[in-house]
């Protein structure tokens, strides 16, 4: 049978996005949208829920994923409103530095609870209706490539990255029988709304030496890929983590040289 390219349509379907304020998860909710996908998005500040809200033409509510009270009441006034969700974009997160020496218990728990205790408590809410319902789904968690590699610094953030990687293949196992689909993103250095609050000038100093593509990610790259993955086109495709990173994953070390141009292992 031939591909169909209304396959890519997410027309009649309800998405929630965590975190979907700014950043990767505003561009993921409105790819999702241009898509034909029913929006609610979940976000924590009420200000920037409102303004993402309004132009993606979405429902906002203002929502701490990190509380299942919340999280419970979000997802019935989801439901009431739009339908059932059957995409979920577990994108909310946050990030310090913060040393293994000095690292707190109380900051461990901190990036724990704002990187993957929310991701356990929206898939499992959602897919409970879903499985009530007999419904398909298809979740989206979005990690980081700080899951796959060393951070020095950031070792309790990178331990909850990776932590969703792992979560993300056990509940595709747990659910593929229920005709729910869990996949992954991991996204590099992406230029959003605080990448450029840091670096207004684009890309910090020797960035794009370090990445294959010599430049920072798109919102719209994500959303290109989460659409994707939300619609039938990736009907097969499950506890997958899909680096959208320009090859920084793939690259493992290899820079390119300031000078020459040319791949070198390490900067130099």
């Amino acid at each position: 049978m031939a591909i169909d390219p209304s396959n890519i349509l997410l027309t009649g379907r309800v998405a929630v996005v965590t975190g979907g304020g700014e950043g990767i998860g505003r561009g993921i909710a409105e790819g999702l949208a241009a898509f034909g996908a029913s929006v609610a998005i979940w976000e924590q500040n009420a200000e920037t829920c409102a303004s993402a809200a309004e132009s993606v033409g979405a429902l906002g509510i203002v929502t701490d994923v990190r509380d299942s009270g919340q999280v419970d009441a979000a997802l019935q006034r989801t439901t009431s409103e739009l339908g059932t969700p059957s995409i979920l974009v577990n994108n909310a997160g946050g990030v310090f530095k913060s040393s293994l020496l000095d690292t707190s218990e109380n900051g461990w728990d901190a990036l724990y609870k704002s990187n993957l205790r929310h991701v356990l408590l929206c898939t499992q809410r959602v897919s409970r209706r879903l499985v009530d319902e007999g419904q398909p789904g298809s979740f989206i968690n979005v990690t980081s490539i700080e899951g796959v590699r060393a951070a020095p610094g950031y070792a309790a953030y990178a331990a909850a990255k990776a932590g969703v990687i792992n979560y993300t293949k056990t509940a595709a196992l747990e659910l593929a029988t229920h005709k729910i689909r869990i996949n992954a993103l991991a996204p590099d250095l992406t230029m959003t709304e605080g990448i450029m609050r840091v670096s207004p000038d684009g890309l910090p100093p020797g960035a794009g030496n370090m990445i294959p593509m010599g430049r920072a990610g798109h919102v719209d790259e994500m959303a290109g890929a989460a659409v994707f993955l939300a619609s039938d086109l990736s009907s097969y495709i499950t506890g997958q983590t899909i680096h959208v990173d320009g090859g920084t994953q793939a690259a493992s070390g290899w820079y390119h040289n300031p000078q020459t141009g040319d791949y070198q292992l390490g900067p130099g």
